[in-house]
């Protein structure tokens, strides 16, 4: 499980984005890259309490239907489902950019197919071979930000052959260690926070994991010092060997650093784990947008059709349906090359925050509740419940009027919430013609500690 958060959070956003946050923030990216790891680590802390309390596939749908009604769960559920069906989309895309480059001649939109169709395979074998992937996918991934560290570091400090030992000045001198201003680190902590999405799907997996309660405690609790060693830390690497204002925000500063370091075929390493990060995101969205989209039908929230499941436990036809978005997407990027990515990146791009902000939510209500009925369940606690969630809930306001500020940012806002719009549409038309919704969905599902959370039969 703990591999499984690494690789749905681990990917192009570190390898080739931070240059981006680089040139935005100049040093102080640290900084942008801190804060928002710590409204990451929180808010999954704050979802862990309820994964912990009663373990449930889907949670964060299933936790915002008992905290607000059913009208929560439907339009986070399918919001979030459709954030990681064109997840799917465009990593196939990404994926087909790098293959193109290896084997030119072939058409781009071939090469997604061939991407998309491999990693359909990994998921429909069943749920062991999925995370034995994903874990070799991460692993991966580790070892080659592990090698970083310790390259980078040694260059910088001085110790590493051919070194100038100019590493350390580099976070303050041209320009300071903040040349752009503060406003310009808050407006890149809003690009970083992005960048960590994929953590939560932990908890989704902890549905089908044979010690749910173990596995999230463990994973939530480690997830701290990985988003330092792999996110921070890296950061920090790259700002003390290159000088901020060098790094080309188009390429990889992971290739940079160790080309001035003066590993051979870095700008070839990098690009092969490069290509193994957007299979390993892939693969880690397939898997999760197929979870959220079972939850749904237990839910009574999508077509019963889609709930069967082979003799492996393996919901095929929740996995098929994920993949549709990725097909269409190929035969788009056949018809209009070059626009694709771009588009279905636009259309999600601020459904992460709309999550966090519907998780921290969701425990500030369900957080009251359980300590007051059942406060035994509570083996993994929110740190200084309620107020150090009221203070994630405020960084997360505070991330979300930033892109509204912003210019670039607003586009992507606009399309997400637009997202949201068109599932509350769909969820009053569900009400009106639709079977009665009802927020007892994990005590109708047999979930241990499911009265504990529901709502009053008094609440509207």
């Amino acid at each position: 499980m703990a591999l499984i958060a690494i690789g749905g959070s681990v990917g192009a956003g570190l390898f080739i984005g931070s240059g981006a946050v680089i040139r935005m923030a100049g040093p102080a990216a640290v900084v942008s890259y801190v804060l928002a790891g710590a409204l990451v680590f929180l808010t999954l802390r704050a979802l862990g309490e309820m994964v912990v309390a009663v373990p449930a596939g889907g949670s964060f749908s299933d936790y915002a239907r008992l905290a607000f009604g059913p009208w929560a769960g439907f339009t986070i559920g399918w919001v979030y489902w459709w954030m990681y069906a064109v997840l799917v989309a465009a990593e196939s895309v990404a994926g087909a950019a790098i293959l193109g480059r290896w084997v030119p001649g072939v058409p781009g939109w071939a090469l997604a197919l061939l991407v998309l169709l491999s990693m359909t395979v990994a998921n429909l074998v069943s749920v062991r071979f999925f995370a034995e992937t994903e874990s070799f996918f991460s692993l991966v991934k580790v070892a080659t930000i592990v090698a970083f560290l310790l390259i980078g570091g040694l260059w910088a400090l001085g110790l590493w052959s051919g070194s100038d030992g100019s590493g350390v000045s580099n976070l303050w001198e041209h320009g300071g260690f903040a040349p752009q201003g503060w406003v310009a680190v808050l407006a890149a902590t809003v690009v970083v926070l992005f960048a960590f999405g994929g953590v939560e799907i932990i908890t989704v997996a902890a549905g089908e994991s044979a010690e749910p309660e173990r596995g999230v405690a463990s994973a939530v609790t480690n997830v701290l010092w990985r988003i330092g060693l792999f996110y921070v830390a890296s950061i920090v690497v790259v700002v003390m060997v290159l000088p901020w204002h060098t790094v080309d925000p188009a390429l990889s500063p992971f290739v940079a650093v160790m080309e001035r370091v003066g590993v051979p075929g870095a700008a070839l390493i990098m690009e092969v784990v490069v290509f193994v990060a957007v299979l390993s995101v892939l693969n880690a969205a397939m898997y999760t947008s197929s979870r959220m989209l079972f939850t749904l039908t237990r839910q009574g929230d999508a077509p019963r059709v889609l709930r069967g499941v082979n003799r492996r436990g393996v919901p095929v036809r929740a996995i098929l349906l994920g993949t549709v978005v990725g097909y269409a997407a190929a035969v788009a990027d056949y018809l209009w090359p070059g626009r694709v990515f771009p588009f279905l990146v636009a259309s999600i791009g601020a459904i992460l925050l709309i999550l966090f902000l519907t998780i921290c939510a969701s425990q500030l209500v369900l957080g009251g509740r359980v300590r007051r009925r059942e406060p035994e369940r509570l083996s993994l606690r929110m740190w200084a419940f309620p107020y150090l969630t009221w203070v994630v809930l405020a960084g997360l306001v505070t991330i979300f009027v930033a892109m509204v500020v912003i210019p670039d940012q607003r586009q992507a806002l606009w399309a997400s919430v637009g997202s949201v719009v068109v599932a509350l549409v769909a969820y009053a038309f569900r009400r009106r013609w639709g079977s009665r919704p009802s927020d007892r969905v994990l005590e109708l599902a047999g979930r241990p500690g499911a009265e504990g959370l529901r709502r009053d039969p008094a609440a509207p």
